[in-house]
C-alpha cells in the first residue's frame, strides 16, 4: 500500500510539472498558415478602435499599388539566384545573387522619377522578394512575403513601381526567409539623387561568412577622387549589428541620415554609430595631399592618392540627439492621436514549440504580441523601451519618424528623421510621425535572426486587410 501511495504522489508531482508544459508548448505553437491581421491582439493607443480586428472589407493591400500605368524613367530587371560566386575581392561564396553579383546592381533615380523593377527568380529556392528599405513606397510595392505579396517562386516575377519622392541613400533586400537571404548576399543599392548634380561614393557595408567587406571587397580597397573635390560619402549597414564607421584624414560633415538631410551639419572627426539597416551620408573635401579613409573596421576604403592615414577612429561618437540645429517638425507630437508602447523584453518559454530564450513585446511572446492600430492622418507618438539585455535596431516599414527624446532628454539638435533606430539595452526612446501611407507595415528589428526569432509586428491601418497569408501553399516567411 505505501509503494502504491509513493508511486502515485511521483505521477501526480510528474503531472503537475508536464501539463502546465505541455499547455504552454501547444499555446505556443503558430499556425502553418495565418494572416498577418489575425496576429495578437489589437492596440489602438487611445484612440478610437474599429469594430474587430480583422478588418475585412474596406481597402486591400494588393490594391495600394504604385502608378500602374506610364512608361518608367527607370527600368531595371533583377535575377536572383542562389550559386556559388566570386567577391570582387576575389574570396569564393555561396550565397544569393542579383544579376549574378553581390551586391546586386547600383539603381540610380532622379527625385520624381517613375521606377519599375521586374524581379526574376531564376533559383532561389525558398523564394525571393524585394523590400525598398526606407523607401516609403505604397504597400503594395513593399516587398514582404505574406504580407504585401506572395513570395516569387522559381521560374515566377513580380514588377515593383513606384515613384522616386524623396531624395536620399536607400537600399533593397529580400523580405522572403531575411535572416538567411539578406546574409547570402540577396540584397542592393539605391540612390535616388536630388535637383543637384554631386559626386558622391556608394559604400555598401555587409559580411559574408565572416568576413567584413565594403562593397563586396575585405581589407583596403581605394578609389581614385580628385585632390579638393567635395564628395557625399554613403555609406550603408546591410548587416545585422551597429558599425562603428566614419572618416580618417579630414574634418567632415553628417548630412543626411536613412534619406533625410539634416539641418545645421557641423564639421566633426568623431566616429559615427549606424544602426543595422540604416545609412548615412557624410560630406568632405578630399585633402589637397594624401587620401581619406572610410573606416569599417576590418575594412576600409581609401578615397584618393598617396598613403592611408594611419590614425584610428576616435573613441567619440557623433549623437544625432544634439547634432546640428532644430527645425520644425511639421507635426505636433503635443496633440497626438495615438500613444503607443513598445517595450522590448526576453524570457524563457516556447516559441512555436521551441524551448528558448525568446523576445518579447510588452510582455508578449510572437504571435501574441500587441498589433498598433492607426487611422490615416493621425499624429502617432510611440515609446519604446529596451530591458532584453540586447540592442536592438528597430525599423518601421513605410514610414520615417522623428526622434523626441531618448531616455527622457529631449532631442535638441537637428530634427533626427529614422526608420531604423538603434535601441540599446536600457533604453528608452520616444518617437513620432504621422500615418499618412495606408497600409499592413512590418515594424521588426532588424537584426534579422532577431525578427525570426520572435521579434516583430505590423503597424496596420483601419479599414486596411491583406489577401496574403503568411506559410501556406507559397511558403511564405516575411523573416
Amino acid at each position: 500500500m505505501r509503494k502504491w501511495k509513493g508511486r502515485l504522489i511521483a505521477l501526480g508531482v510528474t503531472l503537475a510539472v508536464l501539463v502546465p508544459l505541455a499547455y504552454l508548448w501547444a499555446t505556443s505553437l503558430v499556425p502553418n498558415d495565418y494572416s498577418a491581421m489575425e496576429m495578437g491582439y489589437a492596440d489602438y493607443g487611445g484612440g478610437p478602435s474599429a469594430a474587430g480586428h480583422q478588418h475585412h472589407g474596406g481597402k486591400s493591400v494588393a490594391d495600394l499599388t504604385g502608378p500602374r500605368t506610364g512608361k518608367p524613367d527607370v527600368a531595371v530587371t533583377l535575377t536572383a539566384r542562389k550559386q556559388k560566386f566570386t567577391l570582387a575581392s576575389g574570396e569564393a561564396f555561396d550565397g544569393f545573387t542579383l544579376n549574378g553579383t553581390s551586391p546586386g546592381p547600383l539603381i540610380r533615380a532622379k527625385q520624381g522619377d517613375l521606377v519599375e523593377v521586374t524581379l526574376v527568380n531564376e533559383s532561389v529556392p525558398e523564394g525571393a522578394t524585394l523590400h525598398w528599405h526606407g523607401i516609403d513606397v505604397p504597400n503594395a510595392e513593399d516587398g514582404v512575403a505574406g504580407v504585401t505579396q506572395d513570395a516569387v517562386p522559381v521560374g515566377g516575377k513580380h514588377v515593383y513601381r513606384f515613384k522616386a519622392d524623396v531624395a536620399g541613400t536607400y537600399w533593397y533586400h529580400s523580405h522572403q526567409v531575411s535572416s538567411e537571404e539578406v546574409r547570402g548576399g540577396l540584397f542592393g543599392t539605391i540612390v535616388i539623387g536630388g535637383a543637384e548634380e554631386e559626386e558622391d561614393v556608394i559604400a555598401a557595408i555587409h559580411t559574408y561568412d565572416g568576413k567584413r567587406t565594403i562593397n563586396g571587397r575585405t581589407g583596403s580597397s581605394r578609389m581614385d577622387v580628385a585632390p579638393g573635390k567635395k564628395i557625399r560619402v554613403r555609406v550603408i549597414n546591410t548587416d545585422n549589428t551597429i558599425i562603428r564607421t566614419g572618416l580618417i584624414g579630414a574634418q567632415y560633415k553628417v548630412i543626411a541620415v536613412d534619406g533625410r538631410d539634416l539641418t545645421g551639419p557641423t564639421p566633426v572627426t568623431a566616429a559615427f554609430p549606424l544602426a543595422a539597416g540604416a545609412r548615412v551620408d557624410l560630406e568632405v573635401v578630399v585633402p589637397a595631399s594624401g587620401v581619406l579613409r572610410l573606416d569599417a573596421g576590418t575594412a576600409t576604403l581609401d578615397l584618393g592618392a598617396g598613403d592611408a592615414p594611419a590614425a584610428k577612429l576616435p573613441d567619440e561618437t557623433v549623437d544625432l540627439l544634439t547634432y546640428g540645429t532644430p527645425a520644425p517638425l511639421g507635426l505636433d507630437p503635443a496633440k497626438a492621436d495615438r500613444r503607443f508602447e513598445y517595450r522590448i523584453g526576453r524570457r524563457p518559454g516556447f516559441l512555436d514549440g521551441v524551448p528558448g530564450l525568446w523576445w518579447t513585446i510588452n510582455g508578449k511572446k510572437f504571435p501574441d504580441v500587441p498589433m498598433y492600430m492607426v487611422a490615416e492622418g493621425d499624429v502617432v507618438v510611440m515609446t519604446i523601451s529596451n530591458s532584453s539585455g540586447q540592442a536592438h535596431p528597430m525599423h518601421l516599414h513605410g514610414h520615417h519618424a522623428v526622434v523626441l527624446s531618448r531616455n527622457g532628454v529631449a532631442a535638441s539638435g537637428t530634427p533626427w528623421w529614422i526608420d531604423t533606430l538603434e535601441v540599446g539595452d536600457k533604453e528608452t526612446y520616444e518617437i513620432a510621425f504621422v500615418a499618412d501611407n495606408p497600409g499592413v507595415w512590418m515594424d521588426h528589428c532588424h537584426n534579422l535572426p532577431h525578427a525570426s526569432e520572435g521579434l516583430m509586428t505590423h503597424l496596420g491601418y483601419e479599414g486596411v486587410s491583406t489577401p496574403y497569408r503568411v506559410g501556406g501553399e507559397h511558403g511564405n516567411e516575411p523573416e
